[in-house]
């Protein structure tokens, strides 16, 4: 078990937002303010039983992708994006898998660009209960209002590129220790559109885990999303300073790929 610092929202009364391009004359990139916890975070490989996306928000699997080049954005959808819809539908059972989004990060990044993101240290979730439908009508055109009307959830699978990872792992607040409360709508405002995500509010309820030392041959999925209101829903996450790092560490390399699962 480590004690490290987790980023939350401090709670508010108006609408949160970020900016995701300058903003308006005389408006901040944000209103919303953070408050860094003191957290325990465990390390969900010592678990007895393991996680399920179902119940806890997350699991781990074993995957060896047959891409040479995770930075190359153009292989990633051609070829990576295929793995992640399969790996998608065996660990769940979806009947179809879109992948239709992805990141890489570099920890030693400091101005985010299409092809290079930093890691986020702060608690959130990358869709809501409007975002995560909307995704649907976004993508998938005229077929969205049937396949709405079954069972959608969008599944997050983060994985290094470079292994073991030892810089700002990925941590996840187990689902049954949450609250829809501590879910906060956030808008992300783009020139064309506003967008939808969750920030998250601070309970001492909440068990934060990882899995130490994650290789290239493994990767984690987290629920975003689900319509099914009997599973866990929406799964908090955040990079973390983890205090063992040692000081000739790499900075931490990871592609995560969103996806679409259809049941």
């Amino acid at each position: 078990m480590l004690q490290a610092a987790f980023n939350y929202m401090t709670p508010m009364s108006e609408q949160p937002f970020y900016y995701q391009v300058r903003p308006p004359e005389g408006t901040p990139v944000t209103n919303v303010d953070v408050q860094s916890v003191s957290t325990e975070v465990h390390d969900a490989r010592d678990l007895v039983d393991a996680p399920s996306l179902d119940r806890e928000g997350y699991s781990l699997t074993e995957h060896v992708t047959a891409v040479g080049d995770l930075r190359d954005h153009d292989r990633i959808r051609a070829e990576y994006y295929p793995e992640m819809e399969a790996l998608v539908a065996e660990a769940t059972g979806a009947g179809r898998v879109v992948a239709f989004d992805h990141n890489v990060r570099r920890g030693d990044v400091k101005r985010q660009s299409r092809e290079l993101r930093p890691p986020v240290p702060l608690a959130h979730n990358d869709y809501t209960i409007d975002s995560g439908p909307q995704r649907v009508r976004d993508l998938m055109g005229k077929e969205a209002a049937d396949l709405l009307r079954g069972r959608v959830a969008v599944i997050n699978v983060w994985k290094p590129i470079v292994g073991p990872v030892r810089s700002m792992p990925l941590a996840v607040c187990q689902a049954t220790t949450m609250s829809q409360q501590d879910f906060v709508a956030t808008e992300l405002r783009y020139a064309d559109r506003t967008g939808e995500i969750y920030s998250v509010t601070h309970r001492d309820t909440h068990r934060w885990y990882y899995y130490s030392a994650m290789t290239e041959r493994e990767a984690m999925l987290l629920k975003c999303y689900d319509s099914d209101p009997s599973v866990s829903r929406f799964t908090a996450h955040s990079a973390f300073a983890d205090p063992t790092t040692p000081d000739d560490a790499s900075p931490r390399e990871s592609i995560e790929v969103r996806t679409l699962a259809f049941f």
